[in-house]
């Protein structure tokens, strides 16, 4: 079975600095696969190579088995490489309620008009923000603003989720009780996770691996 993310050889720059790379690093179909390390290392800039929101100057990145980026061309778009993201910010719009956030995600990724109602209602049960359709970012409380984060992150149906530092703003417990929901979720859906994290207690609670990222270099973490 081809692995759900491949880097071969991949590597970035910015001029003569090299930020990321050489990293080969390949994470099987439904893993919980956690990056940790110190801030500056890489890891945020490792997830972007996969999104396609950081441009190669050298390797390979592939998707289900399929090549998205070859060096600098990008092969597969963004938006068409099947990957929702869930960023600390949650990656809200703060003049847009919860409905009218996943509707527009759900209009974006391809959903009839007609259906995109019912399917924020699963959206917001499955992150249990349902009553919530009416609120703005700006009336939630951390947590319920990264819960609705990930309905976004959701929406458009990933097959790959990754997750940059989403619980960094979170208390012990919120942090906890996110994580056990995504847990549920990847479970559920069949989702595989790439998880980037300062906190090597995140790592221990569900991952399936971790990786250390050290100054662009990636290491098995020890378990």
């Amino acid at each position: 079975m081809s692995a759900a993310v491949e880097l071969a050889g991949v590597e970035v720059f910015a001029g003569k600095t090299r930020v990321l790379g050489p990293v080969d690093l390949a994470v099987a179909a439904g893993e919980h696969v956690t990056l940790v390390g110190p801030s500056g290392c890489g890891k945020t800039t490792l997830l972007r190579v996969v999104a396609g929101l950081a441009r190669l100057s050298a390797g390979r990145v592939s998707l289900f088995g399929e090549l998205v980026t070859d060096g600098a061309r990008q092969l597969v778009a963004p938006e068409r490489r099947g990957i929702g993201m869930l960023f600390q910010g949650g990656g809200l719009w703060p003049h847009m309620t919860a409905r009218a956030t996943l509707e527009f995600v759900l209009g974006r990724a391809g959903v009839p008009r007609g259906e995109r109602r019912a399917r924020v209602s699963e959206l917001l049960e499955a992150v249990e923000l349902v009553g919530f359709e009416e609120r703005k970012p700006g009336t939630l409380s951390g947590g319920e603003a990264q819960r609705l984060g990930l309905a976004r992150a959701l929406a458009g149906a990933p097959r790959l989720l990754l997750l940059d530092e989403p619980l960094g703003p979170l208390d012990a417990e919120l942090r906890r009780a996110l994580l056990a929901r995504i847990d549920d979720l990847q479970r559920a859906r069949g989702l595989t996770l790439l998880h980037v994290t300062h906190d090597p207690e995140e790592s221990e609670m569900y991952s399936t691996r971790t990786l250390h990222l050290q100054s662009g270099r990636l290491a098995e973490a020890p378990r």
